[in-house]
Protein backbone atom coordinates (compact mmCIF):
# COMPACT_ATOMS: atom_id res chain seq x y z
CA UNK A 1 0.00 0.00 0.00
CA UNK A 2 2.79 2.36 0.82
CA UNK A 3 4.29 1.63 -2.92
CA UNK A 4 1.39 2.15 -4.14
CA UNK A 5 0.72 5.52 -2.50
CA UNK A 6 4.73 6.53 -2.81
CA UNK A 7 3.73 5.88 -7.08
CA UNK A 8 0.55 7.82 -6.75
CA UNK A 9 2.46 10.62 -5.42
CA UNK A 10 5.39 10.31 -7.99
CA UNK A 11 2.71 10.42 -10.86
CA UNK A 12 1.04 13.36 -9.41
CA UNK A 13 4.50 15.49 -9.31
CA UNK A 14 4.97 14.58 -12.64
CA UNK A 15 1.79 15.65 -13.86
CA UNK A 16 2.35 19.09 -11.68
CA UNK A 17 6.23 19.17 -13.63
CA UNK A 18 4.03 19.40 -17.12
CA UNK A 19 1.70 21.59 -15.90
CA UNK A 20 3.93 24.04 -14.24
CA UNK A 21 6.57 23.83 -16.74
CA UNK A 22 3.66 24.52 -19.48
CA UNK A 23 3.15 27.78 -18.78
CA UNK A 24 5.22 31.20 -18.77
CA UNK A 25 2.07 32.97 -17.40
CA UNK A 26 2.65 33.46 -13.82
CA UNK A 27 -1.21 33.76 -12.56
CA UNK A 28 -1.59 30.62 -13.95
CA UNK A 29 1.35 29.32 -12.97
CA UNK A 30 0.45 30.09 -9.52
CA UNK A 31 -3.29 28.80 -9.61
CA UNK A 32 -2.21 25.34 -10.78
CA UNK A 33 0.20 25.04 -7.92
CA UNK A 34 -2.40 26.20 -5.32
CA UNK A 35 -5.06 23.48 -6.61
CA UNK A 36 -2.44 20.90 -6.78
CA UNK A 37 -1.49 21.26 -3.07
CA UNK A 38 -5.17 21.87 -1.98
CA UNK A 39 -6.18 18.63 -3.46
CA UNK A 40 -3.87 16.39 -3.07
CA UNK A 41 -4.05 17.79 0.46
CA UNK A 42 -7.16 17.81 0.58
CA UNK A 43 -7.69 21.01 2.53
CA UNK A 44 -9.49 24.19 1.73
CA UNK A 45 -7.55 27.28 2.67
CA UNK A 46 -4.20 28.56 1.04
CA UNK A 47 -2.32 31.56 0.34
CA UNK A 48 0.73 31.74 -2.08
CA UNK A 49 2.74 35.08 -2.17
CA UNK A 50 5.71 36.14 -4.16
CA UNK A 51 8.67 38.10 -3.53
CA UNK A 52 7.97 41.87 -5.08
CA UNK A 53 10.44 44.11 -4.25
CA UNK A 54 11.78 43.02 -0.60
CA UNK A 55 8.35 41.74 0.71
CA UNK A 56 6.10 39.30 -0.23
CA UNK A 57 2.66 40.09 -1.79
CA UNK A 58 -0.07 37.74 -2.05
CA UNK A 59 -0.72 36.46 -4.96
CA UNK A 60 -3.51 33.72 -4.97
CA UNK A 61 -5.39 33.21 -2.15
CA UNK A 62 -8.43 30.63 -1.67
CA UNK A 63 -10.09 30.32 1.76
CA UNK A 64 -8.79 33.08 3.69
CA UNK A 65 -10.78 36.38 3.16
CA UNK A 66 -7.83 38.76 5.80
CA UNK A 67 -5.21 37.85 2.77
CA UNK A 68 -7.04 39.09 -0.50
CA UNK A 69 -4.72 38.88 -3.53
CA UNK A 70 -2.45 42.33 -3.36
CA UNK A 71 -2.02 42.40 -0.40
CA UNK A 72 1.26 42.49 1.64
CA UNK A 73 1.85 39.26 3.17
CA UNK A 74 1.51 38.86 7.05
CA UNK A 75 2.24 36.25 9.01
CA UNK A 76 0.23 36.76 11.94
CA UNK A 77 -2.53 37.39 9.76
CA UNK A 78 -2.34 34.03 8.17
CA UNK A 79 -2.03 31.83 11.34
CA UNK A 80 -4.90 34.18 12.71
CA UNK A 81 -7.06 33.02 9.20
CA UNK A 82 -6.00 29.11 9.99
CA UNK A 83 -2.63 28.92 7.86
CA UNK A 84 -0.21 27.55 10.02
CA UNK A 85 1.64 25.75 8.06
CA UNK A 86 4.16 27.75 5.73
CA UNK A 87 6.58 26.64 3.10
CA UNK A 88 9.20 28.94 1.25
CA UNK A 89 8.98 28.03 -2.82
CA UNK A 90 12.55 28.33 -3.93
CA UNK A 91 16.18 28.43 -2.09
CA UNK A 92 15.16 28.51 1.86
CA UNK A 93 17.60 31.48 2.40
CA UNK A 94 16.34 33.55 -0.93
CA UNK A 95 13.03 31.74 -1.73
CA UNK A 96 10.66 33.38 -4.88
CA UNK A 97 7.52 33.02 -2.62
CA UNK A 98 6.18 31.18 0.80
CA UNK A 99 3.03 28.82 0.39
CA UNK A 100 1.02 28.85 3.41
CA UNK A 101 -1.73 26.30 3.98
CA UNK A 102 -3.83 24.76 6.67
CA UNK A 103 -3.92 21.81 8.55
CA UNK A 104 -5.20 19.07 6.48
CA UNK A 105 -8.20 16.63 8.02
CA UNK A 106 -5.67 14.37 9.69
CA UNK A 107 -3.98 16.92 12.11
CA UNK A 108 -0.67 16.93 9.92
CA UNK A 109 0.85 16.26 7.20
CA UNK A 110 3.29 13.22 7.29
CA UNK A 111 6.87 12.72 5.70
CA UNK A 112 5.66 11.82 3.05
CA UNK A 113 3.45 14.15 2.35
CA UNK A 114 5.70 17.01 3.50
CA UNK A 115 8.81 15.49 0.80
CA UNK A 116 6.30 15.95 -1.71
CA UNK A 117 5.15 19.77 -1.40
CA UNK A 118 8.92 20.28 -1.03
CA UNK A 119 9.58 18.57 -4.11
CA UNK A 120 6.48 20.47 -5.56
CA UNK A 121 7.35 23.55 -4.37
CA UNK A 122 10.93 23.18 -5.54
CA UNK A 123 9.17 22.28 -9.40
CA UNK A 124 7.24 25.53 -8.97
CA UNK A 125 10.00 27.50 -8.50
CA UNK A 126 11.61 26.88 -11.43
CA UNK A 127 8.46 27.73 -13.21
CA UNK A 128 8.06 31.12 -11.53
CA UNK A 129 11.85 31.92 -12.64
CA UNK A 130 11.19 31.13 -16.02
CA UNK A 131 7.49 32.85 -15.88
CA UNK A 132 8.86 36.07 -14.47
CA UNK A 133 11.81 35.65 -16.78
CA UNK A 134 9.23 35.60 -19.95
CA UNK A 135 7.34 38.78 -18.11
CA UNK A 136 10.47 40.17 -18.16
CA UNK A 137 11.14 39.77 -21.53
CA UNK A 138 7.85 40.49 -23.03
CA UNK A 139 7.94 43.93 -20.69
CA UNK A 140 11.71 44.25 -22.47
CA UNK A 141 10.04 43.98 -25.68
CA UNK A 142 7.44 46.38 -25.44
CA UNK A 143 10.25 49.16 -24.00
CA UNK A 144 12.21 48.43 -27.03
CA UNK A 145 9.03 48.50 -29.57
CA UNK A 146 8.21 51.74 -27.71
CA UNK A 147 11.60 53.13 -28.49
CA UNK A 148 11.42 52.11 -31.92
CA UNK A 149 8.40 54.25 -32.48
CA UNK A 150 10.11 56.92 -30.48
CA UNK A 151 13.26 57.06 -32.74
CA UNK A 152 10.89 56.36 -36.04
CA UNK A 153 9.29 59.42 -34.79
CA UNK A 154 12.13 61.42 -34.04
CA UNK A 155 13.64 60.78 -36.95
CA UNK A 156 10.28 61.82 -39.19
CA UNK A 157 9.84 64.67 -37.10
CA UNK A 158 13.41 65.48 -37.52
CA UNK A 159 12.86 65.28 -41.41
CA UNK A 160 9.44 67.17 -41.62
CA UNK A 161 11.12 70.12 -39.54
CA UNK A 162 14.01 70.34 -41.33
CA UNK A 163 12.30 71.04 -44.80
CA UNK A 164 9.95 73.64 -43.25
CA UNK A 165 10.68 77.52 -43.48
CA UNK A 166 8.06 78.75 -41.53
CA UNK A 167 7.57 79.08 -37.90
CA UNK A 168 4.33 78.56 -37.98
CA UNK A 169 4.52 74.86 -39.65
CA UNK A 170 7.17 74.05 -36.93
CA UNK A 171 5.10 74.81 -34.00
CA UNK A 172 1.99 73.23 -35.37
CA UNK A 173 4.19 69.85 -36.67
CA UNK A 174 5.46 69.67 -32.65
CA UNK A 175 2.24 70.41 -31.18
CA UNK A 176 0.67 67.72 -33.23
CA UNK A 177 3.18 64.88 -33.24
CA UNK A 178 3.74 65.29 -29.42
CA UNK A 179 0.16 64.75 -28.60
CA UNK A 180 -0.48 62.25 -31.42
CA UNK A 181 2.15 60.19 -30.18
CA UNK A 182 0.89 59.75 -26.42
CA UNK A 183 -2.94 60.41 -27.60
CA UNK A 184 -3.16 63.66 -25.77
CA UNK A 185 -6.17 65.60 -26.81
CA UNK A 186 -5.70 69.09 -25.13
CA UNK A 187 -2.53 70.71 -26.07
CA UNK A 188 -0.71 74.46 -26.64
CA UNK A 189 2.98 75.18 -28.50
CA UNK A 190 3.95 78.37 -29.40
CA UNK A 191 7.08 80.16 -30.10
CA UNK A 192 8.75 83.49 -30.48
CA UNK A 193 11.89 85.38 -30.90
CA UNK A 194 12.80 89.15 -30.62
CA UNK A 195 12.37 90.63 -34.35
CA UNK A 196 9.85 88.18 -35.49
CA UNK A 197 6.18 87.86 -34.96
CA UNK A 198 5.05 85.01 -32.51
CA UNK A 199 3.48 81.88 -33.35
CA UNK A 200 0.90 79.66 -31.50
CA UNK A 201 -0.99 76.22 -32.03
CA UNK A 202 -3.48 75.33 -29.70
CA UNK A 203 -6.36 72.60 -29.48
CA UNK A 204 -8.32 72.75 -26.10
CA UNK A 205 -5.72 74.76 -24.28
CA UNK A 206 -5.60 78.20 -23.83
CA UNK A 207 -2.13 80.29 -22.87
CA UNK A 208 -1.72 83.22 -21.21
CA UNK A 209 0.98 86.22 -22.85
CA UNK A 210 3.74 85.80 -23.50
CA UNK A 211 5.48 87.88 -21.13
CA UNK A 212 3.25 85.26 -18.14
CA UNK A 213 5.04 82.52 -19.86
CA UNK A 214 8.70 84.28 -19.65
CA UNK A 215 8.33 84.77 -16.41
CA UNK A 216 6.49 81.64 -15.44
CA UNK A 217 9.39 79.60 -17.37
CA UNK A 218 12.50 81.48 -15.71
CA UNK A 219 14.70 78.74 -14.53
CA UNK A 220 12.86 76.06 -16.38
CA UNK A 221 15.56 74.47 -18.32
CA UNK A 222 13.92 70.72 -19.01
CA UNK A 223 10.48 69.18 -19.08
CA UNK A 224 8.35 69.34 -16.35
CA UNK A 225 4.94 68.12 -14.80
CA UNK A 226 2.98 71.25 -13.73
CA UNK A 227 2.95 70.56 -10.29
CA UNK A 228 6.73 71.42 -10.43
CA UNK A 229 6.19 74.79 -11.92
CA UNK A 230 7.45 77.92 -9.84
CA UNK A 231 4.17 79.16 -8.15
CA UNK A 232 2.50 82.15 -10.18
CA UNK A 233 0.36 83.01 -12.63
CA UNK A 234 1.42 80.75 -15.69
CA UNK A 235 0.96 77.55 -12.94
CA UNK A 236 -2.11 78.58 -11.77
CA UNK A 237 -3.52 79.40 -15.06
CA UNK A 238 -2.47 75.63 -16.69
CA UNK A 239 -3.31 74.47 -13.81
CA UNK A 240 -7.61 75.30 -13.70
CA UNK A 241 -6.95 74.22 -17.60
CA UNK A 242 -5.63 70.40 -16.13
CA UNK A 243 -2.50 70.62 -17.79
CA UNK A 244 0.07 67.94 -16.90
CA UNK A 245 3.30 68.68 -18.62
CA UNK A 246 4.94 71.50 -20.11
CA UNK A 247 8.17 71.67 -22.07
CA UNK A 248 10.29 74.57 -22.50
CA UNK A 249 11.84 75.34 -25.70
CA UNK A 250 15.43 76.95 -24.92
CA UNK A 251 18.24 77.72 -26.95
CA UNK A 252 21.06 78.35 -24.67
CA UNK A 253 19.48 80.38 -21.96
CA UNK A 254 17.28 82.45 -24.45
CA UNK A 255 13.70 80.62 -23.71
CA UNK A 256 12.00 80.83 -27.23
CA UNK A 257 8.66 78.62 -26.81
CA UNK A 258 7.09 76.49 -24.81
CA UNK A 259 4.33 73.21 -25.03
CA UNK A 260 1.79 72.50 -22.81
CA UNK A 261 0.17 68.69 -22.73
CA UNK A 262 -3.30 67.70 -21.11
CA UNK A 263 -3.53 64.07 -19.77
CA UNK A 264 -2.64 61.10 -21.76
CA UNK A 265 -5.13 58.97 -23.32
CA UNK A 266 -6.14 56.07 -21.35
CA UNK A 267 -5.13 57.83 -17.80
CA UNK A 268 -1.36 56.79 -18.22
CA UNK A 269 1.69 58.85 -16.59
CA UNK A 270 4.09 60.71 -17.97
CA UNK A 271 7.00 59.26 -16.93
CA UNK A 272 10.80 60.07 -17.23
CA UNK A 273 10.80 57.86 -20.43
CA UNK A 274 8.27 60.47 -21.82
CA UNK A 275 9.88 63.40 -20.38
CA UNK A 276 13.22 62.60 -22.13
CA UNK A 277 11.82 61.94 -24.95
CA UNK A 278 9.86 65.10 -25.03
CA UNK A 279 12.98 67.04 -24.34
CA UNK A 280 14.67 65.33 -27.40
CA UNK A 281 11.74 66.50 -29.95
CA UNK A 282 11.77 69.63 -28.55
CA UNK A 283 15.80 70.05 -29.13
CA UNK A 284 14.73 69.24 -32.73
CA UNK A 285 11.91 71.87 -32.91
CA UNK A 286 14.24 74.51 -31.30
CA UNK A 287 16.92 73.78 -34.04
CA UNK A 288 14.34 73.86 -37.04
CA UNK A 289 12.58 77.78 -35.44
CA UNK A 290 16.57 78.89 -35.72
CA UNK A 291 17.25 77.86 -39.14
CA UNK A 292 13.71 79.26 -40.03
CA UNK A 293 14.50 82.26 -38.43
CA UNK A 294 17.83 82.58 -39.99
CA UNK A 295 15.95 81.87 -43.48
CA UNK A 296 13.31 84.48 -42.96
CA UNK A 297 16.25 87.16 -41.73
CA UNK A 298 18.33 85.96 -44.89
CA UNK A 299 15.53 86.61 -47.37
CA UNK A 300 14.18 90.30 -45.72
CA UNK A 301 17.55 91.14 -45.84
CA UNK A 302 17.98 90.08 -49.37
CA UNK A 303 14.51 91.48 -50.43
CA UNK A 304 15.91 95.10 -48.18
CA UNK A 305 18.72 94.93 -50.25
CA UNK A 306 17.39 94.56 -53.63
CA UNK A 307 15.05 97.29 -52.66
CA UNK A 308 17.96 99.59 -52.01
CA UNK A 309 19.76 98.84 -54.98
CA UNK A 310 16.78 99.84 -57.10
CA UNK A 311 16.20 102.74 -54.80
CA UNK A 312 20.35 103.75 -55.26
CA UNK A 313 19.98 103.04 -58.96
CA UNK A 314 17.31 105.66 -58.91
CA UNK A 315 18.79 108.01 -56.40
CA UNK A 316 21.58 107.79 -59.17
CA UNK A 317 19.66 109.17 -61.76
CA UNK A 318 18.99 112.02 -59.88
CA UNK A 319 22.04 113.41 -60.30
CA UNK A 320 23.29 115.00 -63.63
CA UNK A 321 24.14 112.53 -66.24
CA UNK A 322 26.86 115.65 -67.20
CA UNK A 323 27.84 118.60 -66.32
CA UNK A 324 26.78 121.43 -68.42
CA UNK A 325 29.29 123.75 -70.21
CA UNK A 326 28.53 127.29 -70.63
CA UNK A 327 31.66 129.75 -71.62
CA UNK A 328 34.91 129.17 -69.14
CA UNK A 329 32.73 128.35 -66.21
CA UNK A 330 34.18 124.28 -65.24
CA UNK A 331 31.86 122.46 -62.95
CA UNK A 332 32.85 119.07 -61.33
CA UNK A 333 30.96 117.19 -58.66
CA UNK A 334 31.05 113.87 -56.95
CA UNK A 335 28.33 111.83 -54.53
CA UNK A 336 29.62 108.86 -52.53
CA UNK A 337 27.16 107.99 -50.12
CA UNK A 338 27.73 105.88 -46.20
CA UNK A 339 25.31 103.19 -47.46
CA UNK A 340 23.13 102.53 -50.26
CA UNK A 341 21.66 105.71 -50.56
CA UNK A 342 21.99 109.04 -48.98
CA UNK A 343 20.53 112.05 -48.33
CA UNK A 344 23.40 114.41 -49.97
CA UNK A 345 22.17 115.95 -53.25
CA UNK A 346 23.96 118.01 -55.99
CA UNK A 347 22.78 119.44 -59.22
CA UNK A 348 23.52 121.86 -61.76
CA UNK A 349 20.53 123.70 -64.25
CA UNK A 350 20.46 125.84 -66.73
CA UNK A 351 18.64 128.88 -66.38
CA UNK A 352 18.43 132.51 -67.51
CA UNK A 353 19.38 135.75 -66.15
CA UNK A 354 17.07 138.80 -65.23
CA UNK A 355 18.91 140.18 -68.88
CA UNK A 356 18.03 136.97 -70.90
CA UNK A 357 21.73 135.76 -70.70
CA UNK A 358 22.36 132.26 -69.89
CA UNK A 359 23.59 131.24 -66.47
CA UNK A 360 24.24 128.24 -64.43
CA UNK A 361 22.73 127.05 -61.13
CA UNK A 362 24.81 124.85 -59.01
CA UNK A 363 23.48 123.52 -55.63
CA UNK A 364 24.26 121.16 -53.10
CA UNK A 365 22.54 119.72 -50.58
CA UNK A 366 22.65 117.81 -47.20
CA UNK A 367 19.79 115.73 -45.49
CA UNK A 368 19.73 115.12 -42.21
CA UNK A 369 20.53 111.48 -40.96
CA UNK A 370 21.31 108.95 -43.33
CA UNK A 371 20.15 106.08 -45.28
CA UNK A 372 16.67 105.25 -47.09
CA UNK A 373 14.96 108.28 -44.88
CA UNK A 374 17.64 110.82 -45.65
CA UNK A 375 17.25 109.35 -48.97
CA UNK A 376 13.70 110.27 -49.60
CA UNK A 377 13.69 113.19 -48.46
CA UNK A 378 16.74 114.19 -50.58
CA UNK A 379 14.28 113.29 -53.58
CA UNK A 380 11.64 115.65 -52.54
CA UNK A 381 14.59 118.56 -52.33
CA UNK A 382 15.57 117.60 -55.69
CA UNK A 383 11.50 117.29 -57.10
CA UNK A 384 11.29 121.10 -55.12
CA UNK A 385 14.19 122.81 -56.21
CA UNK A 386 13.64 121.90 -59.58
CA UNK A 387 9.76 122.51 -59.33
CA UNK A 388 10.62 126.23 -58.54
CA UNK A 389 13.57 127.21 -61.08
CA UNK A 390 11.59 129.31 -63.47
CA UNK A 391 9.33 130.42 -61.03
CA UNK A 392 11.27 132.02 -58.50
CA UNK A 393 13.97 134.52 -59.18
CA UNK A 394 17.27 134.44 -57.45
CA UNK A 395 19.06 131.48 -55.24
CA UNK A 396 17.58 133.40 -51.84
CA UNK A 397 14.12 133.70 -52.94
CA UNK A 398 14.10 129.73 -54.21
CA UNK A 399 15.55 128.76 -50.95
CA UNK A 400 12.48 130.75 -49.12
CA UNK A 401 10.18 128.92 -51.40
CA UNK A 402 11.52 125.83 -50.87
CA UNK A 403 11.73 126.19 -47.19
CA UNK A 404 8.56 126.71 -46.95
CA UNK A 405 7.17 123.85 -49.04
CA UNK A 406 9.76 121.05 -47.47
CA UNK A 407 8.16 122.63 -43.54
CA UNK A 408 4.58 121.88 -44.75
CA UNK A 409 5.42 118.30 -45.88
CA UNK A 410 8.15 116.74 -44.28
CA UNK A 411 8.73 115.28 -40.60
CA UNK A 412 9.40 117.97 -37.69
CA UNK A 413 12.68 116.32 -36.90
CA UNK A 414 14.26 116.43 -40.55
CA UNK A 415 15.96 119.56 -41.93
CA UNK A 416 18.36 120.18 -44.84
CA UNK A 417 21.46 122.46 -45.24
CA UNK A 418 21.50 123.78 -48.86
CA UNK A 419 23.31 126.47 -50.91
CA UNK A 420 22.79 127.73 -54.06
CA UNK A 421 25.23 129.13 -56.64
CA UNK A 422 24.11 131.61 -59.51
CA UNK A 423 26.99 132.19 -62.00
CA UNK A 424 26.99 134.52 -65.15
CA UNK A 425 29.69 132.87 -67.19
CA UNK A 426 30.36 135.88 -69.22
CA UNK A 427 31.16 138.08 -66.44
CA UNK A 428 32.13 135.69 -63.83
CA UNK A 429 29.67 137.31 -61.61
CA UNK A 430 28.01 135.01 -58.43
CA UNK A 431 25.42 135.34 -56.83
CA UNK A 432 24.96 132.58 -53.92
CA UNK A 433 22.76 131.92 -51.00
CA UNK A 434 23.37 129.31 -48.06
CA UNK A 435 20.62 128.10 -46.03
CA UNK A 436 22.93 126.92 -43.04
CA UNK A 437 25.50 125.11 -45.46
CA UNK A 438 28.82 124.56 -44.78
CA UNK A 439 31.10 127.82 -45.38
CA UNK A 440 31.61 128.05 -49.04
CA UNK A 441 35.59 127.65 -50.23
CA UNK A 442 36.76 130.40 -52.53
CA UNK A 443 40.14 129.84 -53.84
CA UNK A 444 41.65 132.76 -56.18
CA UNK A 445 43.79 132.65 -58.85
CA UNK A 446 47.01 133.64 -56.40
CA UNK A 447 45.97 130.72 -53.80
CA UNK A 448 44.63 132.86 -51.20
CA UNK A 449 41.32 131.62 -49.37
CA UNK A 450 38.38 132.77 -48.36
CA UNK A 451 35.35 130.96 -46.86
CA UNK A 452 31.75 132.49 -47.97
CA UNK A 453 29.72 131.69 -44.31
CA UNK A 454 25.96 130.77 -44.36
CA UNK A 455 23.34 133.24 -44.79
CA UNK A 456 20.34 131.88 -43.96
CA UNK A 457 18.88 129.06 -41.51
CA UNK A 458 18.57 125.44 -42.85
CA UNK A 459 15.17 124.38 -44.55
CA UNK A 460 12.34 122.67 -43.20
CA UNK A 461 11.86 123.68 -39.44
CA UNK A 462 11.18 127.33 -39.35
CA UNK A 463 8.28 128.16 -41.30
CA UNK A 464 9.02 131.73 -43.23
CA UNK A 465 12.64 131.66 -42.75
CA UNK A 466 14.54 133.81 -45.64
CA UNK A 467 18.15 133.65 -46.78
CA UNK A 468 20.41 136.33 -47.68
CA UNK A 469 21.51 136.68 -51.31
CA UNK A 470 25.39 137.79 -51.54
CA UNK A 471 27.47 138.42 -54.88
CA UNK A 472 31.11 137.76 -55.53
CA UNK A 473 32.87 138.13 -58.95
CA UNK A 474 35.33 135.25 -59.76
CA UNK A 475 38.70 136.14 -61.74
CA UNK A 476 40.09 133.88 -64.10
CA UNK A 477 41.71 131.27 -62.14
CA UNK A 478 39.16 131.58 -59.48
CA UNK A 479 37.23 128.45 -57.34
CA UNK A 480 34.67 127.97 -55.73
CA UNK A 481 34.40 124.33 -53.76
CA UNK A 482 30.99 123.42 -52.44
CA UNK A 483 30.46 120.47 -49.82
CA UNK A 484 28.98 118.22 -47.51
CA UNK A 485 29.92 118.02 -44.24
CA UNK A 486 30.94 114.28 -44.39
CA UNK A 487 33.80 115.57 -46.04
CA UNK A 488 35.28 118.02 -43.38
CA UNK A 489 34.37 115.75 -40.88
CA UNK A 490 35.86 112.23 -41.97
CA UNK A 491 36.83 109.99 -39.38
CA UNK A 492 40.18 107.93 -38.81
CA UNK A 493 40.36 104.63 -37.05
CA UNK A 494 41.25 106.72 -33.68
CA UNK A 495 38.26 109.50 -34.40
CA UNK A 496 39.87 112.17 -35.41
CA UNK A 497 38.39 114.97 -38.00
CA UNK A 498 39.88 115.30 -41.73
CA UNK A 499 38.65 118.98 -41.02
CA UNK A 500 38.20 122.24 -42.83
CA UNK A 501 42.08 123.21 -42.54
CA UNK A 502 42.96 119.48 -44.34
CA UNK A 503 40.34 120.27 -46.90
CA UNK A 504 41.37 124.18 -47.85
CA UNK A 505 45.29 122.49 -48.27
CA UNK A 506 43.79 119.48 -50.50
CA UNK A 507 41.95 121.73 -52.65
CA UNK A 508 44.82 124.82 -53.05
CA UNK A 509 47.24 121.98 -53.48
CA UNK A 510 45.16 121.35 -57.09
CA UNK A 511 43.67 124.74 -57.54
CA UNK A 512 45.45 125.20 -60.97
CA UNK A 513 43.93 121.73 -62.17
CA UNK A 514 40.28 120.86 -63.85
CA UNK A 515 37.64 121.22 -61.57
CA UNK A 516 37.48 117.62 -62.02
CA UNK A 517 40.75 116.77 -61.24
CA UNK A 518 40.29 118.58 -58.05
CA UNK A 519 37.31 117.06 -56.77
CA UNK A 520 38.98 113.67 -57.15
CA UNK A 521 42.44 114.81 -55.30
CA UNK A 522 40.19 115.99 -52.75
CA UNK A 523 37.97 112.49 -51.93
CA UNK A 524 41.40 110.57 -52.63
CA UNK A 525 43.05 113.05 -49.43
CA UNK A 526 39.71 112.24 -47.43
CA UNK A 527 40.44 108.66 -48.10
CA UNK A 528 43.92 108.28 -47.53
CA UNK A 529 43.18 110.15 -43.70
CA UNK A 530 40.68 107.34 -43.43
CA UNK A 531 43.06 104.79 -43.81
CA UNK A 532 40.32 102.36 -44.02
CA UNK A 533 38.21 103.34 -41.28
CA UNK A 534 34.32 103.51 -41.90
CA UNK A 535 32.79 105.94 -43.71
CA UNK A 536 30.30 107.49 -40.93
CA UNK A 537 28.11 109.98 -43.39
CA UNK A 538 27.68 110.63 -46.88
CA UNK A 539 30.20 112.97 -48.86
CA UNK A 540 29.98 115.28 -51.76
CA UNK A 541 32.11 117.65 -53.29
CA UNK A 542 31.34 120.19 -55.88
CA UNK A 543 34.01 122.80 -57.57
CA UNK A 544 32.93 125.69 -59.82
CA UNK A 545 36.14 126.88 -61.59
CA UNK A 546 36.55 129.71 -63.95
CA UNK A 547 39.62 128.96 -66.24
Amino acid sequence: MSVALGVLRLQALVESTEMLHGSLELDQLLRHLLRSVMGRLVIGRAVVAVESEGSLVVAESRGARSLPAGTTFDETTARAAGLDLMFPIGDGEYPVGLLAVGHPPAGRLDDEEQEFLRALLGIAASGIANARAHDEARRLNRRLDQKVHELETMLEFTRTVASAFEPEEIVRMLGLTLSGIWAVSRFASAAWRKGHPPVARHKGLALPAIEVLVEGLAGVDEPVRIGDLPSGELRDALARQQTEVVLPLRSGRELLGMVALGGRGGGAAYGPPELEFGAGLVAQAVMALENAWMVGETLERQRIEKELSLAASIQQGLFPAEMPKLGGIEIAARNRPARQVGGDYYDVIRVNGPDGTRRLLACVADVSGKGLPAALLMSTVQATLRALVGRVTGPGELLAAANDLLQATSPGNRFVTAVLVNVDPSTGAVTYSSAGHNDIVLVKADRSVELLPSTGLVLGLFPGATCEERTITLAPGDLLACYSDGVSEALDGAGNEYSLERLIEAIRQHSREPAQVIVDRVIESVDRFAAGAPQYDDITMMVIRRS
